[in-house]
């Protein structure tokens, strides 16, 4: 698999964690997500993209989206919803509720984290959750982002898991029961680790026949994806990827366009921007400088393929983001 492919583009999400919450659920129970138009500016604004995971640490629930199936959650199972679209988690299949109100995330903002929700009526919990929330770069270009379903669930209730997934629910367990001072920092970096295991999960449990997860596993097409990552400033043709690859164009042009739904110069083309927003981001670098190491001969020349992508010139960008 071409690991490194997948680092850069990890590395480009940039995760950013935030909003934690500690539910201890009594049946029957259910809670509908906030809106994402009302968490994401409140508690990660300026982030392009919202994550919402649920970790079972004890018991068990269902999980689903607003008008899908729900689906069964035991401890040890994590359920993510890649753009947190709206979702309900309940101790029984088909259980709706009103969706959770702004006033609820600024008050769990305005406390310490993670903020305990109590659904017990007194009693004693048939389930307990860790809940959060991971923001994310999502523009220019990230095709990581793209491939991935709207729900993601990753775990074995049945098997004792010494993975990423597994400490994470250790230390998150851990985290919240002794409320120690920097547990909202511990858990943002066990958050983004989790995270990256479930997707690595993920693609392992891909089949081969198409989208650009399983085209990381494909020989020639994970190859030249690597390539491509590794050097995107040189002046890549469909040929000398294939001859990289050991493979015919042809091959390489109709693969490519398989798994990654696109071809191979366009690709080469979007990733140029994704890294050059890193680099207009990052610092004072000028554009000139920019657009020379991601293989333009000129600024101009530049300029123009950023603003046809993305809307607006490199400057403009730049001056956006910041």
């Amino acid at each position: 698999m071409a690991t490194d492919t997948l680092s850069d583009v990890l590395k480009a999400v940039r995760l950013t964690g935030a909003a934690y919450f500690d539910i201890a659920a009594q049946e029957p129970w259910s809670v509908h997500s906030p809106a994402r138009e009302v968490v994401l500016p409140r508690i990660l604004p300026g982030a392009d993209r919202l994550i919402a995971y649920h970790v079972v640490t004890s018991g068990r629930c269902y999980a689903g989206l607003v008008g899908g199936e729900a689906v069964l959650l035991e401890a040890g199972e994590v359920v993510m919803f890649t753009n947190a679209d709206p979702h309900v988690m309940s101790s029984s299949a088909g259980m709706r509720a009103d969706p959770t109100t702004a006033d609820m995330i600024d008050i769990a903002e305005a406390g310490l984290l993670p903020f305990h929700i109590n659904l017990t009526n007194g009693g004693t919990p048939t389930a307990r959750l860790v809940c959060g929330y991971l923001a994310c770069d999502a523009r220019p270009f990230n095709p990581l982002l793209e491939a991935l379903p709207p729900m993601l669930k990753c775990g074995d209730p049945h098997r004792n898991d010494n993975g990423w997934l597994g400490q994470f629910i250790h230390f998150a367990v851990a985290e919240v029961a002794e409320k120690r001072a920097g547990s909202e920092s511990v858990l943002t970096k066990l958050s983004e680790l989790m995270f990256i295991d479930v997707i690595r999960r993920y693609i392992e449990a891909q089949p081969r026949e198409a989208g650009w997860l399983a085209g990381l596993r494909d020989p020639a097409v994970g190859k030249a994806l690597s390539l491509i990552h590794a050097r995107p400033s040189f002046n890549w043709t469909i040929e000398g990827l294939a001859r990289q690859c050991g493979t015919s164009r042809t091959v390489m042009a109709e693969r490519f366009l398989q798994f990654t739904g696109t071809p191979p110069m366009h690709y080469l083309a979007k990733w140029r921007m994704q890294v050059a927003s890193e680099m207009l981001q990052r610092g004072n670098t000028n554009i000139a400088t920019i657009a020379a190491e991601i293989g333009y001969e000129s600024e101009a020349a530049f300029s123009r393929a950023f603003k046809k992508m993305m809307g607006v010139p490199p400057s403009a960008w730049r001056q956006g983001m910041r």
